[in-house]
């Protein structure tokens, strides 16, 4: 310390090897940006999500339950990503994998809550085909459950298939007039024609990722059980790896079809099918058969002003089911609500 005309004046003190080199303290281990490249890490499907845990398949038909790694960060995880894992893959019981990267995603089939939800949920990744499950009796078709799960088939660019199912108490043909013009693939099952409809949906199914959606009652996990015989058996080996609780009606499940390298993904029954993800323009384009009917349209039409929309007079004209237009313009109703 110096003094200078009575005051203090703090000297500075001599740099010692600590101050040139860094004091070492708690946290003072440098961060490194470079992750660990896991070259070793094993490739695999994540068949099922549960509370955390993710039920993983390796190639040789292991099921491996696995937590994400940290390096994914906010990256999310869901049924039917291709993943790499490294760990116990042995699928023991004790045995725990981590998740350390997610495979660049095919297709991702998204739905919201409500129309008026903000957050999306992503029903599945890298589906080929959805299936839209729909009885022609008890319960009632669903038209608008149906339009609202083709539109979001068309969004995720997913081949779209038609299941009726319950023929036997009722008459498929008004359903299908209304998607007549799609050409969509139509599928009839009922008590008598199930093993039919499931080898008709076997044969569309080979060798891609299918995921079946539909209301509650409709019939879906019963069609499943009959496309995957030992389906009911699976998903119990599976329950009890994962977690408890865990079954076909409470959460999305991936099973591999049997002689065949194709996927089926069971999910569960929906009370509502919300498209808040997608804006007016993008919804006009997942109704194709209605789509090319805008083309008359002034430029800044909204599709609901009748005196100016050309889509009326495009469905007078057979080209697409009247239905369709209405359960279009409900939606649009929605948005511009």
């Amino acid at each position: 310390m110096d003094r200078d005309g009575g005051g203090c004046r703090l000297s500075r003190a001599r740099a010692d090897d600590e101050d040139r080199l860094g004091r070492a303290g708690r946290g003072s281990r440098p961060r490194s940006r470079l992750r660990p490249r896991h070259d070793d890490a094993t490739p695999a499907r994540v068949v099922t999500v549960d509370r955390g845990r993710y039920g993983c398949l390796v190639a040789d038909g292991t099921l491996a339950v696995a937590m994400r790694a940290r390096e994914l960060g906010r990256r999310s995880v869901v049924v039917g990503d291709e993943v790499a894992v490294v760990g116990d893959v042995s699928g023991g019981p004790d045995g725990l994998v981590r998740i350390v990267r997610v495979q660049e995603r095919r297709s991702v089939l998204r739905r919201t809550a409500d129309d008026d939800d903000p957050h999306e949920r992503i029903v599945v990744a890298n589906a080929d085909q959805l299936v839209v499950v729909c009885s022609v009796a008890t319960p009632e078709p669903q038209p608008r459950l149906v339009d609202r799960c083709l539109a979001a088939a068309y969004d995720a660019g997913v081949d779209p298939v038609l299941c009726l199912t319950k023929v036997d108490l009722g008459p498929a043909e008004p359903v299908r007039a209304i998607y007549r013009p799609l050409d969509v693939p139509v599928v009839e099952s009922g008590a008598e024609s199930r093993d039919a409809a499931a080898a008709a949906l076997r044969e569309l199914m080979s060798g891609r990722v299918t995921v079946f959606v539909g209301s509650s009652g409709v019939g879906k996990s019963t069609l499943v059980n009959a496309v995957v015989p030992d389906a009911t058996q699976r998903v119990n080996v599976i329950s009890a790896t994962t977690g408890k609780g865990l079954h076909t009606t409470t959460a999305a499940i991936a099973l591999a079809l049997p002689d065949d390298d194709g996927w089926v993904v069971d999910t569960p029954g929906v009370r509502s099918f919300g498209l808040a993800h997608l804006d007016a323009a993008r919804l006009v384009t997942c109704f194709p058969d209605l789509a090319l009917g805008t083309a008359e349209c002034p430029t800044d039409c909204d599709h609901l002003d009748r005196d100016v929309c050309t889509l009326d007079e495009w469905v007078a004209a057979g080209h697409a089911h009247p239905e369709r237009l209405d359960s279009l313009r409900r939606l649009l109703v929605a948005r511009a609500s």
